[in-house]
C-alpha cells in the first residue's frame, strides 16, 4: 500500500540510537580472576621481538633449513614459541608465563652464530599482551 496522506500505514525505519562513547580507563582494583584473564599485574606475560635480515643470495631451501633449525634448536629447545615470518616475529613462552632473560640471551646467542643472517635485532623483554605497558618489577 503506498503512503498517502490520510493512510494509517507509515514506514518504520529501523535505526540504532547513536551512542556517544568516551574512553574510560579500566579500574585498577580488579579481582584476581579478571587480572588473570587480562594478563596484567602478577599475570603479566613477557616476550621479545625479533628482526632478522637474511642474506640476499639464499635460495628457498636454505631459508627453509634455517627456519627449521631455528624453530627446533632455538625455540623448542628453550620451551619458546615463535609467531611471525622469516624476517620479523614475536617470541613468547609455549605455555602460560613469561620468557626469562636467560632464554632471550640463549636465542640471541644462537642467532649470532648463524651465517645465514646479515643482521638481526633482539628487543628487550616486553609485555606480549599490552606492549605499550611497562614491565612489572619482580616482587
Amino acid at each position: 500500500m503506498p503512503d498517502q496522506p490520510g493512510n494509517r500505514c507509515t514506514k518504520l525505519v529501523k535505526c540504532r540510537p547513536l551512542l556517544l562513547m568516551r574512553i574510560v580507563p579500566m579500574a585498577t582494583n580488579r579481582s584476581r580472576r579478571l587480572r588473570k584473564k587480562l594478563c596484567v599485574d602478577e599475570f603479566q606475560e613477557l616476550g621479545f621481538e625479533l628482526n632478522l635480515d637474511l642474506k640476499e643470495d639464499l635460495d628457498d631451501e636454505a631459508i627453509d633449513a634455517f627456519l627449521d633449525a631455528f624453530l627446533k634448536e632455538a625455540m623448542e629447545a628453550n620451551g619458546l614459541g615463535y609467531v611471525g615470518g622469516d624476517d620479523y616475529g614475536l617470541v613468547c613462552l609455549q605455555k602460560r608465563g613469561s620468557v626469562s632473560e636467560e632464554q632471550r640471551a640463549a636465542v640471541e646467542a644462537w642467532l649470532k652464530g648463524r651465517s645465514e643472517l646479515t643482521n638481526m635485532t633482539v628487543s628487550p623483554l616486553i609485555d606480549v599482551w599490552h606492549p605499550d605497558m611497562p614491565i612489572n618489577a619482580k616482587a
